[in-house]
This record gives C-alpha cells, structure tokens and sequence, in this order.
C-alpha cells in the first residue's frame, strides 16, 4: 500500500470523531455568542448599530478587516485550488492581496473622510439622492448575496467531511443552522458585536494556518524546494503543477478575466468599504489597512504551503473525492498531521470564519436598504433613525433566509472561484462609480447610475450565460444542459471596462449640471477630513 492509499484510508469520514468536532464549534460559538451578546448592550444609537460607535481602534479594525477578508473562500477554496492546480491556484491569493494596495492608495482614506455608514453617502454626496442611492444599495445587495453564497457552500462542504454526511438534504440542514447563528449574531450584536467575532477570528485562523505552515515545513526539512519535490512527485500533472497553465491554460483570457477581477474588485466590496467608518478618523483608517495588508499578507503566504502540503500529503485526486471536493484540502491535511483533534479545531476555525463573515456581509446588505432605501429614498432622509435601525434587523431576517436558499443551490461549487464572481460585480458596478465621484468633478448623476446599473446587469448576464451555470460538470445545472454563449468564467475582462465606459458616457451626455458647491465640498472634505462623522461617545 502506497503512502497515498494509507492515507485516504485515514480520511474516511468513520475516522473522524464527530462528537469532537461539534464540541469544539458548539465551544467557539458559545464564546462568540457572549461576546455578542455584551457587544450588543451598548447597542443604543444607529451609529453603534451600522458602525460600532466608530470606537475601533487602526490595530483592532485591521484585524477586522483580515477576518472580514479571509473568508472560507480564503481558506478553503484556495487551499484547496492550489493543492489541485498548483500556481494556477495561487494567483488567487497574489490577487486577493495585490487589490489591497488600490483600496489602500485610492479609496480607504478618501470614503472615510466623506461617508457616514455606507458607500451610497460618498456616491451621492454631491449627486441626485433618490437613483444613485437606489443603484447603490441595488449593486450593494448583489455583491453581498454572491458572496454569502460562497460562505454557504463552504459551510455545507465543511460539516459534509466532519460528519460524513453526503446527501443533499443532510448539507441543506447544516446550511439552514449557519443562516440562522448569522441572523442571530447580527440582530443582536449589530457591527460592534460582529467586528469582536471578526477580530477573535482572525488572531485563531492565522494562528491555526501558522501552526499548521510550520508543521507541514518540519515535515519537509523546512525547505520549500523539498515540499514542491513532493508536491510534483505525487501530482498526475507532475512538474506542471508548478507551472502556470494548468487551469486556465487553455484560455488564457479566463486568467486575464480573473486577474482584473481580483486586483480591481476588492475596492468595490460594500462589506469592506464599511470597515473603515468604524474607526474614529481617517488616519485610524489608514493604519487599519496596513494593519490588514501585513495580516492578510502573511496568511497567504501560508496557504503557498499549506496548499501544496495538501498535495503532496493527501494528493488531488482524494482531495476531489472528499465530500466537500477541493473545499476539503485544510480539513484534510490537518487530519493528516494531527488526526481528529487538529481536525477538528481547523474546522471549527473554519466554521468561524464563515459566521463572522457572512455576519459582516449580512449587516452591510442590511444598513444598505435601512439606511439608503429606508431612511433616504422612501423617508427621503427624515425618517427616525430608530426606525432605520429596525428595518435594518427585518432585512437581516429577509437577506439570512435568502442566502440560506442560495446556499444550497449552489453546493459542490469551489468556493474560492464563487467569490471571484462577487470580486466581478463589484470592480464592474461600484468601483467606476466610487473613482469618478472621488476624482472626476464632471462626474454626473446620469454617469453614476448608468456605471452602477450598466456594470452589474452585463456582469450577472455574463455570469449566467457562462460556463458557471451550464456546459460543464463543474456547472450549476450540470453539462447536459448548455446556453453557455459566452466562453470566460468570469466576465471581468468585459463588464468592468464598460463600467468605466458607461460611466464616463452618461457624464458627457448629461444636460443637467451638478452643484459645483457640493463638488468643491466633496473634494475638500475628503482630502483633509474636514466635517468627516466623528466616533460616538457614551
């Protein structure tokens, strides 16, 4: 018997220890849920609902932002697409990483400054309230649903390797009790509650992945040459695993698509962008992003390892074949190193990076339709701001059960590539908008609203006429169904240059003229802070 076959026979699910692994994340989830529950005491304003009393320190939101950042995608789905695809695999973490410097140079500083809770306040402040505050909160909604159902499958895939549970309805459970620790997370904790569960998340993910980098170098002589050795030793594509090409080699486009996606994407994410109004000024804003980059940075410089680890340790093809396919690949190599007890704490930290971050998604969807929808287009900003703040936890309920749905639709998916497709719509619908409004004076209610609308429509149409949803057994409906007209996954390479296009067309063909006075205003307050939204006191 072959190293490989001994250890597949390891990984059979009868091996875990099931009582184990549940204890361990019923423990993190009853942590968690006082942290909540104390967070949520203070709870007494809608600055402290939607933004923590903007209390939070540069250090303590950067570590916000890496738990809010490393999502089960971050962990699972590239893992799991390394130890597969090899270098294919890691341009995922070189992109998610690289994106940070745009939203650090470009955007942080600058939305603090301007904003109040969501990015509808900078992309209306000197435009038409009632369509660009729509289109904001519209595209605001689609970005956090992609991405809650990448969090959802995660979570299915997950329990399906601790439990051994297979079947659909089994996993359709298990995402049915994920939803709904998430609506309870939020309703009762609001940002304050849920940045503590990010914080808490983040120090036990880059633990649990530094632990395990260091374990799987011990193992290898602490040479990464010597791991990469094992890795194409035990490969079917041998040394090609170390080469790009092996996933999207035959389309060199598709990388293309992706690389634009991933770089230009993470600017435009709502749930990202409403980390930097928790803190109390620009400058705390600024540092929380360094803090965030040198956190996030490090961590994807583990998953190189722990990537290839899972390749070289437990192989691709049983990787593939685990219930949770390549979403499998941690859990798996911590079976492999430690048994059941490693097992069984990765996937607890597993299990709270995808609470803590559909938490965040959830909150930011719901502050988006309370505060933009709600209070400034139906109220058209003199609603009672208690009031705002119970639409916000109805729409919790609406939006938890909505991904619940989504996220059984869509089990089996690679959860790293599901997010790609939410990085897509977000670089295509928010990021032209959010640059022109910030730089371009010329910059139009009608540009505004054609960019957001133009760039969400094309990239969700592209989407669905992809290979994503059919012509392929990776698809949603499976390859004997096929209306795949549009050869790319991902639909970057098109919807994100028309976002930019749109935006500027509706500008030069816009009869009506912006209030120059707001413009100045804008320009004025971003750059010095000048009027910014302070931190609440209590």
């Amino acid at each position: 018997m072959t190293a490989l076959q001994l250890l597949a026979e390891t990984v059979k699910p009868v091996e875990n220890n099931p009582v184990l692994n549940i204890s361990i994340f019923l423990a993190f989830v009853a942590v968690t849920l006082i942290i909540v529950i104390r967070s949520g005491r203070n709870n007494k304003t809608a600055a402290d609902y939607y933004a923590g009393g903007r209390s939070f320190t540069g250090p303590q939101n950067g570590f916000a932002i890496a738990g809010d950042y490393l999502s089960a995608a971050s962990f699972l789905g590239i893992v799991g697409a390394i130890a597969v695809t090899g270098y294919d695999g890691f341009m995922y973490s070189i992109g998610f990483l690289v994106a940070w410097l745009v939203a650090l140079l470009l955007v942080a500083e600058l939305m603090r400054n301007t904003a109040k809770f969501t990015m509808a306040d900078v992309l209306s402040f000197r435009l038409k309230q009632g369509p660009v505050r729509m289109a904001a909160a519209t595209t605001t909604l689609a970005v956090c649903f992609f991405y809650l159902l990448a969090q959802m499958a995660g979570a299915g895939g997950l329990v399906s390797l601790l439990l051994g549970i297979n079947d659909k309805l089994g996993q359709s459970i298990v995402v049915t009790v994920v939803g709904g620790l998430m609506i309870v997370y939020v309703l009762v904790g609001g940002m304050k509650g849920t940045t503590w569960v990010q914080i808490v998340k983040a120090f036990l993910l880059i633990i649990g992945a530094f632990a395990m980098t260091v374990w799987v170098l011990a193992i290898n002589g602490f040479s990464l040459s010597t791991l990469l050795d094992s890795a194409v030793a035990v490969s079917a594509a041998g040394a090609d695993i170390l080469a790009p090409g092996l996933k999207y080699g035959a389309n060199p486009l598709d990388f293309i698509s992706l690389a634009l996606a991933l770089v230009l994407g993470t600017a435009g994410l709502p749930h990202v962008l409403m980390r930097f109004y928790t803190v109390p000024t620009a400058k705390e804003a600024r540092r929380s992003v360094v803090w965030a980059i040198w956190l996030i940075g490090a961590f994807y410089i583990f998953t190189l390892v722990l990537g290839f680890g899972a390749a070289s340790l437990v192989g691709a093809e049983t990787i593939e074949a685990a219930p949770g396919g390549v979403n499998s690949a941690a859990p798996l190599l911590a079976l492999a190193l430690g048994g059941p007890l490693l097992l069984g704490f990765i996937s607890a930290i597993a299990f709270a990076t995808i609470l803590a971050v559909v938490a965040g998604i959830t909150i930011t969807a719901a502050t988006s339709f309370a505060h933009d929808i709600y209070g400034s287009v139906i109220k058209k900003g003199k609603g009672n701001p208690d009031d705002e703040v119970k639409v916000a936890r109805r729409t919790v309920v609406v939006i938890g059960i909505l991904a619940i749905a989504g996220g059984i639709g869509v089990q089996g998916q690679n959860i790293a590539f599901l997010v790609a497709l939410a990085f897509a719509v977000a670089a295509s619908a928010n990021l032209p908008t959010i640059l022109y409004s910030l730089f371009w004076r010329r910059f139009t209610t009608r540009g505004a609203v054609w960019s957001m609308y133009g760039g969400l429509s094309s990239a969700v149409l592209l989407i669905i006429f992809s290979p994503v949803f059919s012509s392929t057994d990776t698809s949603m409906f499976g390859a004997g169904v096929d209306f795949a007209i549009f050869p790319l996954s991902n639909p970057g390479i098109v919807s994100i240059p028309l976002g930019f296009f749109l935006g500027w067309l509706g500008s030069v063909t816009s009869t009506t003229k912006e209030s120059p006075k707001l413009a100045a205003e804008m320009a004025v307050r971003s750059l010095t802070g000048h009027g910014a939204e302070k931190a609440v006191e209590h």
